[in-house]
């Protein structure tokens, strides 16, 4: 016995014409030829957004839309691919953030936690995606915001046994990009994990061993760390606007693509980039 409920997606009609639209231009790219696909590319929409923003499983999408569980993949992968395809570079997100006038940009890591994911790493006995710090399988994801907070870029997934600093240097694009924003005098503002790359990114000075900073350290940490913990805004608010992100089920190098697709339903729903 089973029962029937109304359910309401928390997203704007502008959200769902923009992906419908999307996976049109999508669908005449491969060629579908129409009446061919069992879902309308709205309805495709509606079962990408119900995964994005409820979490909801696969299997149950299949049943909701009578399709075989490949097929919902099928579908939600495409979704993804055709949303993450829009998601801008950083060299972009960065020229665009300059000429919106933004003081300074942050960089965090968060981890996109996964299903339990036993990969060998480099050394014996360490799983690839296993994060000690946060003690959970995941992926490590680079995110740079605005002085407020708001998302500007999302990197490509690194296993989550990486440190920050070591994600970083494994994206070819960031630190040429952040190099070049730092160039204009506009400081990128970061966590203790970047103390490697002190020479791009600004950490709080780290407390002598034996010693005591200075007033002025003391002074210069405090006003880092106020505007750093805002720029933390971004993971935070990615992770509660899209339950998907919470914990992915699907391929762990999917990560990347998945958090791209978020960030530009993000900029969609708000009607907002910088």
């Amino acid at each position: 016995m089973s029962v029937t409920y109304t359910a309401v997606l928390p997203s704007c009609e502008e959200t769902i014409v923009f992906l419908e639209g999307l996976l049109e231009a999508e669908r005449l790219r491969r060629g579908t030829r129409t009446g061919t696909r069992a879902l309308t590319c709205r309805a495709h929409a509606v079962l990408v957004l119900r995964w994005f923003l409820d979490g909801t499983r696969v299997r149950q999408l299949a049943v909701d839309n009578a399709i075989a569980r490949s097929r919902a993949h099928d579908y939600l992968d495409e979704g993804i691919d055709v949303r993450a395809a829009q998601a801008p570079s950083l060299k972009a997100a960065l020229l665009a953030a300059k000429a919106a006038g933004h003081s300074h940009v942050s960089i965090d890591g968060t981890l996109i936690e996964t299903d339990r994911n036993r990969t060998p790493g480099p050394t014996p006995g360490v799983d690839l995606w296993w994060s000690d710090k946060h003690a959970n399988h995941g992926g490590n994801i680079q995110v740079v915001t605005a002085p407020d907070g708001w998302p500007l870029w999302t990197s490509e997934v690194r296993p989550g046994r990486e440190h920050d600093t070591t994600a970083i240097r494994a994206h070819p694009e960031m630190l040429p990009a952040l190099t070049d924003w730092t160039a204009d005098g506009l400081p990128v503002l970061g966590d203790l994990g970047y103390e490697g790359e002190q020479a791009t990114i600004t950490v709080a000075i780290k407390k002598p061993a034996g010693g005591q900073l200075t007033d002025d350290q003391k002074a210069h940490n405090k006003t880092h760390n106020g505007k750093r913990a805002v720029g933390e805004r971004g993971n935070s608010l990615l992770k509660t606007t899209f339950k998907a992100l919470r914990n992915v089920s699907l391929c762990s190098w999917r990560i990347g693509r998945i958090v791209a697709a978020a960030l530009v339903l993000l900029h969609i729903e708000h009607n907002r980039t910088t």
